[in-house]
């Protein structure tokens, strides 16, 4: 079996997507159970994909990382099927998000699902004094205090280039509650880093 392991960090800037014939060969020879071929697009990709997986995590490294060795595992079940229609990065970078976005789905409900602003207001209220000094709040941090549903709305809209035609069919909502949401995160996102200024 196939593994793949990298530690990876929390995505301050992100590379600039490759160009669209720069991986041909890699796609190519994986697809057809290159294993090598597969590890360099790994290499080559794994950090971007990390970026967008951990912000729809709200910042949960651990499980950011094994969204993005999900992800891996179905491009390389799904690789033999690719037909180069697209470009391989835009093809992964959507299988990701959607990845990511069945987890989602799959655990809504359940105790981790934030549906209010008590989880703005929990994480918000955890620092001690002494890390407040230490750490600024910056906008990743307060993306991944914002509720789940709201959170993805955000990060597929504002960070991704989503329309909320997409995001209503990927996150099962109406489109108008896909834009209550993204109004809801905004506000969300001005007031705790509103409160951040007024503090230092």
């Amino acid at each position: 079996m196939l593994t793949l392991a990298m530690t990876l960090d929390a995505p301050l800037a992100e590379p600039a997507p490759s160009a669209p014939d720069d991986d041909h060969a890699l796609v190519r020879d994986a697809g057809r159970g290159d294993a090598r071929a597969f590890e360099a697009l790994y290499r080559k990709h794994s950090r971007r994909i990390y970026a967008v997986v951990w912000r729809l995590a709200g910042g949960n490294a651990a499980r950011a990382e094994d969204l993005v060795q999900e992800a891996f595992l179905r491009a390389w079940q799904a690789l033999p099927g690719f037909r180069f229609q697209s470009a391989f990065s835009t093809w992964l970078h959507r299988l990701a998000v959607n990845t990511a976005l069945m987890e989602l789905r799959s655990r809504r409900g359940g105790v981790d699902l934030e549906v209010d602003d008590s989880a703005l207001e929990r994480q918000a209220s955890g620092d001690t004094a002494g890390q407040r000094t230490r750490e600024r709040l910056d906008l990743e941090r307060a993306i991944a205090t914002l509720p789940e549903r709201a959170r993805a709305v955000l990060v597929l809209y504002d960070i991704e280039g989503w329309k909320h035609e997409e995001i209503a069919a990927e996150l099962a909502m109406a489109v108008g509650s896909s834009k209550a949401q993204l109004h809801r995160a905004r506000g969300l996102l001005r007031a705790r880093l509103g409160e951040h200024h007024e503090r230092d």
